[in-house]
C-alpha cells in the first residue's frame, strides 16, 4: 500500500480502526491485534508474577475475554483508550487465575500477587512512543506495529518520522538532512504517529499541538 493509499485509509478515522475491524468479526483485525498485543499482555501477566506456563494459559484466557467483550469498547468517553481497556480486562484475569490458585500457588520469586499486579501500571499516556520511553511496557507492541506499517510510507518520510519521534532530534535538523522543510518533517511525524495509533487501535490521532512539535 503507497502513502496516498495510508493517507485515505487514516482518514476514515475509526471506520478502519483494528478495533472496529474486531468488532466487525475480522479475522485479519483479529490476527493483527494478537500479532501486535500477544507479546505485552503475556508480560503483564509475568510481571504479575505467573510462572510462563501459567502466564500462556492466561493470555488466552485474557484474549478471549477480550473477543467476548470487545463490542462493548467505546472510544467516546474522555480518557478512554484501548490500551486502558485491555490493561483492565488483563488484571481481572491475572486476579481472578490467582484467586482460582489460592495461597498454596506463590508469585515467581515468593513476591505477593497482589503487589506483583499493582507494580504493572495501566498505561496513562495517549502517546504510545513517550509511553514506551518512559516504562518499556509498549516496547514490544509499538515496535510490532511500526514494523507492520513501515511499507505504507516513502522512504523519506518515514526517516523523518524515525528521526523527530524516535531519535528525537530538532525538525530543522532533520529538514536540513533529509531535504525537506521544517513543516513537511513536522507532517511526516504526525501521519506516521497517526497510523500508529490507528494499528494499536486507540484513535483520535495527535492533536494540533503535537503536530507542530
Amino acid at each position: 500500500m503507497g502513502e496516498a493509499d495510508c493517507q485515505g485509509r487514516s482518514s476514515l478515522s475509526t471506520a478502519t480502526s483494528l478495533i472496529w475491524g474486531i468488532q466487525q468479526g475480522q479475522a485479519e483485525s483479529w490476527e493483527r491485534f494478537v500479532d501486535i498485543y500477544s507479546l505485552m499482555v503475556y508480560g503483564w501477566c509475568r510481571r504479575a508474577g505467573l510462572r510462563p506456563a501459567d502466564a500462556s494459559d492466561v493470555l488466552q484466557d485474557i484474549f478471549a475475554r477480550v473477543a467476548e467483550k470487545i463490542a462493548q469498547f467505546r472510544k467516546d468517553q474522555p480518557g478512554s483508550s484501548f490500551r486502558g481497556w485491555l490493561w483492565r480486562v488483563a488484571q481481572n484475569k491475572i486476579r481472578d487465575f490467582f484467586r482460582a490458585a489460592g495461597p498454596e500457588l506463590p508469585a515467581v520469586g515468593g513476591t505477593d500477587a497482589h503487589q506483583r499486579l499493582e507494580s504493572v501500571a495501566e498505561p496513562q499516556s495517549s502517546e504510545p512512543l513517550r509511553e514506551e520511553s518512559k516504562t518499556g511496557i509498549w516496547t514490544g507492541a509499538v515496535r510490532r506495529a511500526l514494523s507492520l506499517i513501515q511499507a505504507e510510507f516513502e522512504p523519506k518520510t518515514w526517516q523523518a518520522f524515525w528521526r523527530t519521534a524516535v531519535e528525537e532530534a530538532k525538525p530543522a535538523d532533520v529538514a536540513e538532512e533529509l531535504g525537506m522543510s521544517p513543516g513537511a518533517v513536522r507532517q511526516a511525524k504526525y501521519k506516521v504517529l497517526r497510523r500508529l495509533r490507528l494499528e494499536l487501535g486507540d484513535l483520535p490521532g495527535p492533536s494540533p499541538t503535537e503536530q507542530k512539535r
